[in-house]
């Protein structure tokens, strides 16, 4: 009896080692084609102006691709969009956390909870995050999420590191992104505004799986 459990122990030991070796040797796959630059430019009736940060900004998101634009309508409502990839190389996730960066640029949370999104490639409702902010009379009305492998939305940095890690073994690819999209109004705005925010997202997160980027074992 206890030569078979040794034995058996001995077996899912080398399997483990195994295992980890074969994963160990596989090649990190690269970014080869960041395609959400090619995210339309206009998007429900608003039409979009690219807008860049400071290049410290960048060096401290340290994204494979980002993207910032303001959507504008007919009669100058203004949505937000920042999503900021990155591939597998870099670990798929930022280090940028709303609830830490919005309060230290100077907004306090208001509200902060879950709502759900129709998302049109699955035909399926997914929860994020809506985060109402203030700082001084302006509200800043803000839906946001973590998104991994071009079809998993996430509401959390753990359910998205351990989507990350099911893909790395299973797929080899842990890539993903956090995506924002918001409006800034008066208080009297917020209700309408969170309408408009939310018919804007749910149109980007329905596409957003045509224009993720692709990666390659090189």
């Amino acid at each position: 009896m206890q030569n078979k459990t040794f034995i058996t122990t001995t077996l899912v030991f080398l399997l483990t080692l195994l295992a980890v070796a074969a994963i160990a040797s596989r090649k990190t796959p690269v970014v080869v084609q960041t395609n959400l630059e090619n995210i339309p430019m206009q998007i429900g009736g608003y039409t979009a102006t690219d807008d860049t940060f400071p290049q410290s900004v960048y060096d401290e998101l340290n994204a494979d691709k980002h993207v910032y634009r303001h959507y504008k309508s007919p009669d100058s409502r203004v949505i937000d969009l920042y999503i900021g990839y990155y591939g597998t190389a870099k670990g798929g996730r930022t280090g940028h956390n709303p609830y830490a960066c919005l309060p230290g640029a100077g907004w306090g949370i208001v509200t902060d909870k879950n709502v759900r999104l129709y998302a049109g490639y699955k035909d399926a409702y997914e929860e994020v995050n809506y985060t109402i902010t203030r700082k001084g009379d302006l509200y800043n009305v803000m839906l946001h999420w973590y998104h991994s492998g071009g079809t998993k939305v996430l509401d959390s940095g753990l359910e998205q590191n351990i989507q990350r890690f099911v893909s790395r073994v299973t797929k080899n690819r842990n890539d993903g992104a956090f995506i924002q999209i918001s409006m800034q109004v008066q208080k009297n705005q917020i209700e309408p505004a969170f309408s408009d925010v939310q018919a804007f997202a749910e149109k980007v997160l329905t596409m957003l799986p045509r224009y993720w980027p692709i990666e390659q074992d090189v």
